[in-house]
């Protein structure tokens, strides 16, 4: 199964998309998939049902962290580099979909969806591996 079908496998599961990026990837990154599971929880629908920005694309920012963080919490030495991470996750999300917020990638306002959430998954899951290499 490739990674884009696991994380399509979770979102069927009742996974929200940012729940199902992450956790298609807890093995590569270390992490337990329970502990991303929640992390992103709060995630869905574009942050708390406000139709912000897609789930697809806050699951694989959280990987970026999860990846390049140093975890020091004396004198974080990463966050510069983890920023260029995340905007290289969203500068190429919005390339292919127009858009970075769940509102407008599914036409609420306009009526046209430009994208739905198995193809956000897909996309994101492209990206974090495109980007972060896993």
């Amino acid at each position: 199964m490739t990674k884009k079908e696991l994380a399509n496998a979770l979102h069927d599961q009742k996974y929200n998309c940012a729940q199902a990026v992450a956790c298609a990837f807890a093995d590569e990154i270390g992490v337990d998939k329970e502990i991303l599971f929640r992390a992103c929880e709060g995630f869905g629908l574009g942050m708390g049902g406000m139709n912000g920005t897609c789930g697809a694309i806050s699951g694989a920012v959280m990987l970026a962290g999860f990846k390049n963080s140093d975890g020091n919490l004396d004198n974080p030495a990463t966050k510069a580099s983890t920023y260029q991470l995340s905007k290289a996750i969203l500068e190429k999300f919005a390339a292919k979909n127009q858009a970075t917020l769940c509102r407008d990638l599914k036409g609420i306002d306009t009526g046209c969806a430009l994208r739905s959430c198995p193809g956000c998954i897909e996309d994101a899951v492209e990206i974090v591996q495109e980007v972060l290499g896993l």
